[in-house]
């Protein structure tokens, strides 16, 4: 079985204001499953874990709905305001559907020290008995503080969206690969293989997305590192079939059953 880890869909009537913006033309309309639904038969993929795109509880409900109406979305992840009073009723609530994996702040548009607030641990609490994943969706400066969330929560099953984003087109992020290794000794984390096309500008070839390919598949092993398209947003620097190919030309092949599909699976949690 083959899983795409990390996919979205979107509708612009209730992104007023919100990313993405006109200029991105690629990416300025509606996303639906019928417009993933070919790219999956072409490219033999089998399921998708459909992961939220706006700061919304009405958004995780509108995915919770796509996932009732098409059974290649084995898994949500979602969104609510950790911090929010609320957190732990609106987390219980939203688990009553066994479509919701996990759920995941958009950290990439926050302060580092959001992770280290004491305000979280109710969110955190409820998040755990409910059996939820973290999705970390962090750039390279968030992740000491990471490191410090990671180890407040060692029973909190934590993956890191798109590699952290290391700054590929500008050649890289200096901390990057000391910081992802030290997240990479904690058990609790794993790292999805996803999203670097879109940070590598025009170095998107073979030679270019090796080293960052290789790195993480060094720190996180095969058991650990979970292939994801990051689809429509790959559609600003690549194509779905041309990623996957990469991914896989750079993944040893004894490896590919694990990385495109098992290790999915068992950290979302389903079959």
């Amino acid at each position: 079985m083959v899983i795409d880890a990390h996919q979205h869909f979107w509708r612009m009537d209730v992104r007023a204001g919100q990313w993405p913006p006109p200029e991105l033309a690629a990416i300025h309309r509606d996303f639906l499953p019928p417009d993933l639904s070919p790219l999956l038969a072409e490219s033999g993929v089998d399921g998708t874990i459909l992961v939220q795109s706006l700061p919304s509880v009405d958004d995780t409900r509108f995915l919770l709905d796509l996932a009732d109406r098409h059974g290649f979305v084995r898994g949500v992840v979602g969104w609510v305001d950790l911090k929010g009073a609320d957190a732990p009723s609106q987390i219980a609530a939203l688990a009553a559907h066994p479509a919701l994996k996990g759920l995941r702040p958009m950290l990439q548009d926050l302060e580092p020290e959001w992770l280290d607030d004491p305000a979280l641990d109710p969110a955190i609490a409820a998040m755990q008995a409910a059996g939820l994943r973290f999705d970390a969706l962090v750039l390279p400066r968030h992740l000491p503080a990471l490191l410090r969330f990671a180890r407040r929560f060692p029973d909190l099953p934590i993956v890191i969206d798109h590699g952290a984003k290391p700054e590929i087109a500008q050649g890289g992020s200096p901390d990057w690969t000391a910081d992802m290794a030290a997240l990479a000794d904690r058990p609790n984390l794993c790292c999805k293989l996803s999203g670097l096309l879109t940070e590598a500008g025009a170095r998107t070839g073979l030679d270019d997305i090796r080293p960052y390919v290789e790195t993480l598949f060094t720190l996180f092993g095969p058991d650990r590192l979970i292939w994801g398209s990051d689809w429509p947003v790959l559609r600003l620097a690549g194509d779905y079939e041309g990623w996957l190919s990469l991914c896989r030309a750079l993944i040893p092949p004894s490896a590919h059953p694990a990385v495109f599909g098992d290790n999915a699976r068992r950290f979302y949690g389903f079959e």
